[in-house]
């Protein structure tokens, strides 16, 4: 009879090296590592392949500052963002009656992923993100009707942002759509 095998290596996902990546960034901009020492780094995180071959590469880097999650809320009315704003890491819009409109094809988008959180009763949500970035609605769940989203047809270019929307929608439609432009 054979042995059970060893804890197999967990591989890491382009999200855990983009904020690999991102740490090292952050840590040379602020002194914390050298030119030298970061070209190194980035070399070691962009060739890992298991989260054990990441951890050398962030070894004695300052904690990673703990995200915050940003909220809009409103019990009644319109909750309306568009325009240059700046988009949180993770963000929750809570509504119990009224339409949600949230345009981020010309938005400020700092993260590789961005996590929106719908908390909605009532009411419509349309969600407009930019050309290049990529949608995950897995997290989503209605109870009235199904979520709108077509994935573009091309594949889209590397670079973009992934969007990942969860919670849950009560009575109304969830439609999301790429910018044109």
């Amino acid at each position: 009879m054979t042995s059970p095998p060893e804890d197999a290596p967990i591989p890491i996902s382009e999200d855990d090296r983009d904020t690999a990546v991102q740490r090292l960034q952050e840590a040379y901009a602020a002194g914390h590592i050298s030119h030298e020492e970061m070209d190194e780094r980035l070399d070691r995180a962009l060739t890992a392949r298991t989260h054990s071959e990441l951890v050398p590469a962030l070894a004695s880097l300052p904690a990673e500052a703990a995200a915050t999650t940003s909220t809009i809320a409103a019990a009644g009315g319109r909750i309306h963002r568009r325009g240059p704003w700046r988009v949180p890491r993770f963000l929750k819009v809570e509504s119990a009656f009224g339409r949600v409109r949230l345009d981020l094809s010309r938005a400020v988008i700092e993260h590789p992923v961005v996590d929106i959180e719908l908390q909605l009763g009532t009411g419509r949500a349309k969600i407009k993100v930019p050309r290049d970035a990529v949608v995950d609605v897995e997290g989503l769940q209605t109870g009235w009707k199904d979520s709108r989203y077509k994935p573009r047809r091309h594949s889209p270019g590397t670079g973009g942002p992934t969007i990942r929307i969860s919670g849950a929608m009560g009575f109304g439609r969830l439609t999301i759509r790429h910018a044109r432009r």
